[in-house]
């Protein structure tokens, strides 16, 4: 009985191939377009100036990633260095398979950015990756950076528990700062937003933490009273960098120029606020060349010549042969403090 109840149904059949067919070819298709990336307008070629400088000495441990799946932002920030010079974003089972090829390497960290990665579909795209990292692959420390518009509670209730840290980027405490910087939407308020955010962190137990770039329309600022009020687990400052093709250069969809500080001024701003303790400074020689970043197509990006050259697809080599290509360097990863107690678990805190 159940052979002919199979072939008394050829329809179930033709629909099963059919699905299995739009299946393998979803796949070729999106490992085509890693593929082709050198080819499409805005992308570097799959074969980069990285493909002949291969670092030497001992192998790379990716102890912390940061995963650029998206590169889409509904906000303008004028200095932005990772700009929506594509729109492509790899199907959800091929970044699983791409997360735990960096887990089975040794990741602890995965940090998920873009872009606005609480744009693609909504958030539910990011919620299903925080969920595999740290029900699935058991990640020590699962974190988010947003700009924070497009959060919403209820994905707090649904992914929340499987979130370590949510940096949310502010750049100034002054609405009409973070207007000329482009880190606004319409006339909602970036402010208003925040402390909405920082609240449903303290609600659902994920720590909560800031970002700024300090640029010219806010290195004369003085924050200290603002970042003690929302009491961050770690307020990352970063020196407003350029990249050629991303915020520089004749191909750039932002001209960052405007906003560059020397050192000078950032110390300056650094030795204004030394009284904040949960500062963390990062000059552009920090920033250059110790962060693992993959891109849409999950390739590692080299900044050190000052643009971000990308290794093949760890889908396509590997990690072991991917990450000979990063550019990246440890010891300054280390040196900036990099790895800390990073997952909620282990800092203590009270909710």
């Amino acid at each position: 009985m159940q052979i002919s109840s199979v072939v008394a149904s050829p329809g179930r059949l033709l629909q099963l191939c059919i699905s299995t067919l739009c299946c393998v070819l979803t796949s070729v298709f999106s490992k085509v377009r890693r593929w082709t990336a050198g080819t499409c307008k805005g992308t570097a070629s799959p074969v980069s100036p990285a493909d002949s400088r291969p670092d030497e000495g001992e192998a790379q441990t990716p102890t912390s990633v940061n995963y650029h799946f998206t590169r889409k932002c509904n906000y303008k920030c004028g200095f932005c260095f990772h700009t929506a010079k594509t729109s492509f974003v790899l199907p959800l089972e091929e970044a699983k398979s791409g997360l735990r090829l960096l887990k089975e390497s040794g990741m602890e960290k995965i940090n998920f950015s873009g872009g606005e990665p609480f744009l693609h579909e909504k958030g539910d795209f990011l919620g299903k990756l925080v969920q595999f990292c740290k029900q699935d692959l058991q990640l020590p420390s699962v974190s988010i950076v947003s700009n924070g518009s497009m959060i919403r509670e209820n994905w707090f209730q649904k992914y929340g528990d499987h979130l370590d840290i949510l940096a949310i980027s502010c750049d100034s405490f002054d609405e009409a700062t973070n207007q000329l910087i482009g880190r606004a939407q319409g006339r909602k308020s970036h402010l208003d937003n925040l402390y909405k955010i920082r609240d449903w962190c303290q609600q659902y137990k994920v720590a909560f933490k800031l970002n700024s770039v300090i640029n010219t329309f806010n290195v004369d600022e003085d924050m200290t009273e603002s970042i003690t009020e929302l009491g961050p687990v770690r307020w990352k400052v970063f020196q407003c960098l350029l990249i050629d093709g991303e915020n520089a250069g004749e191909e750039a969809l932002r001209e960052a120029e405007r906003f560059v500080i020397s050192e000078q001024q950032f110390q300056e701003f650094l030795d204004r606020h030394s009284s904040v303790s949960c500062l963390v400074p990062e000059s552009n020689e920090k920033m250059r060349n110790s962060y693992l970043i993959l891109d849409e197509y999950m390739r590692f990006l080299d900044c050190r010549e000052g643009r971000k050259d990308p290794s093949k697809s760890i889908l396509d080599v590997g990690v072991k042969e991917a990450i000979r290509f990063s550019g990246f360097d440890e010891k300054m990863f280390l040196k900036r403090g990099g790895k800390y107690v990073w997952s909620k678990a282990d800092m203590k805190l009270e909710w």
